[in-house]
């Protein structure tokens, strides 16, 4: 560790859910506790039946503040509200009764890095997993043209994008998750000068070296005696498990294969409409593929999801679905002798945890021959392979598989310790701490954050936000109304500290 004492560090991140932006912010936050910092999360979500265990369980110390504001309105104006949710985050951390903080280490959302400096007065470090720019229309393909969208949409993208790139730029470090996402935002985000210093997302590798409890319902639950593909994924449509049943169904044609399953497992939150359409095409492929199904939860769940009715296979299904499966599940398939590979669907992906589980536990990997698993994933030379890198086609996949499938014990075998290797030497958890530490450190030594013109900008910010939203939360959301005084009240008082601000406030009121 540095010479500098140890730092109180908050983390700021939107939606404290099952995914790899979640578990990168956890392990994160880990790694430096380890290290003597002090850490503190805040969120806007963080439901204690679809979280990691480490931060329900007090390991972390994490500041659920609920926000007034919904999600979206009729599964619109997404963007849109999680800015405003992140602007009543806001008015928990910058009240005057708030702690203070050595410096802000903010992931996903970049609204708030300007208020964090020069309202709080605090140097900020934002890891950048992908500009959300490049993904409001759809998978982002390098290289291709970008999808044409309305008129109407341009309009409402515009302001959301510019703010995007305004507030990113103004963060004191900038980190990305790989060279490619690192590319890619210097590409598109070209008012941003500073150099990206890339930081890997780390896994700890003592969690998947953990003895398995088979006695544990959540593990027998999944247990198969069967060689089994696993795909680990949220039920989102850009990641294409589709593409892994597809090269399932046809790698069992062409071996004749009978037993054999694939285990498809990843977080699901039934709130959103794209994890729902998403198990519902997939349910449907796999039916019209002639496979057998069964979609579970882990026992331990206390909040049963409602899982679409079907006629579904209990005992030994081809397919399994596994909504928001455990830490301990997810080690138990990828340490499991039966599991035969990871199949890891998303193309263009901005890094991807999921090929470096499996590398960690010695698993091969099959992934698409673009974005982060080309950084962590090597295709050859043989003897230097720890997986496979392939275009996102099911017949091609199907060929690799039969490749993968016909390893002798010795090939697997070296094979899986090259794999172990890699994944300690350049994605353990310690190596990402230690380059998180290092940005976190450097920006504390930056100093004081230069004092800039920047309260009449916010002020007017604050006043469009509140402008643009009253009248769409307020009609469906009439209880919410004291919530929301106080949060656009508290923002104008943070905001334009003068004396004109009580008449702002008073006027505030008044229009709500």
């Amino acid at each position: 560790m540095s010479e500098l004492r140890p730092l109180k560090v908050a983390f700021i991140h939107p939606d404290l859910g099952i995914g790899g932006a979640e578990r990168l912010v956890v392990d994160a936050a880990l790694g430096l506790q380890e290290r003597g910092h002090s850490v503190d999360i805040y969120t806007s979500h963080h439901d204690p039946n679809h979280c990691f265990e480490e931060t329900k369980d007090g390991t972390l110390r994490v500041h659920h503040v609920i926000s007034p504001f919904p999600r979206s309105l009729r599964s619109k104006f997404h963007i849109l509200f999680a800015h405003a949710r992140q602007l009543h985050l806001m008015t928990r951390l910058l009240s005057p009764f708030a702690p203070e903080y050595d410096v802000y280490f903010v992931d996903q959302l970049s609204t708030c890095i300007p208020l964090l400096q020069h309202v709080g007065n605090t140097r900020v470090v934002f890891y950048c997993h992908f500009p959300d720019k490049l993904l409001a229309n759809g998978a982002f393909v390098e290289g291709e043209n970008r999808e044409q969208i309305s008129l109407l949409k341009r309009i409402y993208r515009f302001p959301m994008d510019w703010l995007e790139e305004t507030t990113t730029r103004q963060a004191d470090i900038i980190i990305a998750n790989s060279k490619f996402t690192a590319r890619v935002t210097k590409s598109y985000f070209k008012s941003i000068t500073q150099s990206l210093r890339v930081v890997y997302p780390g896994i700890n590798v003592l969690a998947y070296e953990s003895t398995v409890d088979h006695n544990d319902p959540d593990n027998v639950a999944i247990f198969s005696v069967k060689p089994t593909l696993v795909s680990l994924n949220r039920f989102e449509r850009k990641k294409n498990a589709a593409l892994a049943v597809r090269a399932f169904a046809s790698l069992k044609s062409k071996l004749a294969l009978k037993a054999f399953r694939l285990v498809l497992a990843g977080g699901y939150d039934p709130r959103l409409d794209d994890n729902l359409l998403t198990l519902d095409s997939l349910l449907h492929l796999t039916k019209s593929l002639s496979l057998t199904y069964n979609v579970i939860t882990p026992p331990s769940n206390q909040k049963p999801i409602k899982i679409p009715p079907g006629n579904m296979t209990p005992n030994d299904p081809d397919v399994l679905f596994l909504l928001n499966f455990t830490t301990s599940q997810r080690t138990a398939l990828l340490s499991s002798p039966s599991t035969v590979a990871l199949l890891y669907t998303p193309a263009n992906e901005h890094f991807g945890i999921g090929p470096v589980e499996a590398m960690v536990c010695g698993v091969p990997v099959l992934a698409c021959n673009s974005g982060g698993p080309t950084e962590s994933v090597l295709d050859g030379p043989p003897e230097e392979r720890t997986g496979w890198l392939r275009p996102p086609d099911a017949e091609v996949w199907a060929e690799a598989l039969v490749e993968i499938v016909s390893m002798s014990l010795s090939e697997r075998q070296a094979l899986s310790d090259r794999a172990k290797a890699r994944a300690r030497d350049l994605f353990s958890m310690d190596a990402m701490a230690s380059g998180i530490e290092d940005a976190l450190v450097e920006a504390v030594r930056m100093g004081d954050v230069p004092h800039m013109m920047w309260n009449m900008w916010m002020m007017i910010f604050g006043f469009v936000i509140a402008y643009i939203l009253g009248p769409l939360v307020l009609p469906s959301q009439k209880r919410a109304t004291l919530p929301i005084q106080q949060t656009i009240s508290m923002f104008v008082l943070q905001m334009w500290p003068s004396t004109n601000q009580i008449l702002c406030i008073l006027l505030v009121r008044h229009w709500i």
